[in-house]
């Protein structure tokens, strides 16, 4: 039987933030190896304060603004799965990698509505579901391509005005406004911590999904929390995390600034 326990053992786990932009590129398939080691390492160590199985989190390794050459050196590294926050440019990736027959594409930043037919072709998965309008339009599209799609729905536990996602009175509203498209299969929440130094206010915002999450385990079951990025993924893990999505501690940083990916408007 699986540990779903949460037990923190080390409350004073710090977020690795002053890290952020500063990773090393990884150039090469060992480069890539070696990174996934180091995160898997300390996926453990995090799993095994909390009194976790270390099989009930996921990896999400995050291929934001990496070109296809870096991409696929991590395929060949063992990454099969990858995440992108804009929709355009996972398509076009999809499209140029579409020889990796066994590479998948998980969307994991903000779908407006008239990116939705795109989602509905080549996504296995989109975890920043937040808007109904939204969802009944893909929901439309994967009909018309004859697919289901797994959604996790986006919350904003930080309060934050310049981040998407509902505020976590809404979301047992929006969830069951989802039930009728049955195309949509709802399989958890995610949420972006706040970014900051203070583990106190980052752990917060994951134990407020987690709350949630459990809240809402009487009518959709066990529903997985999709928490943590490169410099908090241990807090988050310590907290519940099932999926943690990490890019810079195995891509190393990025070229282009966090706006780029978190716009405060649509």
């Amino acid at each position: 039987m699986k540990n779903t326990e949460i037990r923190t053992l080390n409350p004073d786990t710090q977020p690795r933030h002053d890290m952020h932009n500063r990773w090393p590129r990884a150039e090469s398939v060992q480069d890539f190896i070696d990174n996934l080691a180091a995160v898997q390492s300390r996926i453990d160590a995090a799993c095994l304060r909390a009194g976790r199985d270390v099989s009930d989190v996921r990896l999400l390794p995050v291929s934001k603004t990496m070109d296809e050459n870096h991409i696929r050196l991590a395929h060949q590294a063992g990454c099969k799965l990858l995440g992108e926050n804009k929709v355009q440019e996972a398509w076009g990736k999809s499209q140029a990698m579409s020889d990796l027959t066994d590479l998948k594409w998980s969307v994991i930043g903000h779908l407006q509505s008239n990116k939705a037919k795109l989602v509905a072709r080549f996504a296995s998965e989109f975890q920043a579901l937040d808007s109904l309008n939204t969802a009944v339009i893909l929901d439309r599209r994967l009909q018309l391509e004859g697919r289901t799609l797994e959604v996790f729905v986006q919350v904003n536990t930080s309060a934050e005005p310049s981040k998407y996602g509902l505020v976590p009175e809404k979301v047992a509203n929006f969830m069951a406004h989802l039930s009728p498209l049955k195309n949509l299969h709802i399989k958890g929440l995610m949420t972006l911590a706040e970014f900051s130094s203070d583990a106190d206010r980052v752990r917060a915002c994951f134990i407020r999904l987690r709350k949630l999450r459990d809240g809402l385990a009487d009518v959709y079951g066990h529903l997985q929390l999709s928490m943590g990025m490169s410099g908090d993924f241990e807090i988050a893990i310590e907290e519940g995390a099932d999926v943690v999505r990490v890019g810079q501690a195995i891509f190393g940083a990025r070229s282009l600034p966090d706006d780029h990916f978190w716009p405060t408007g649509n």
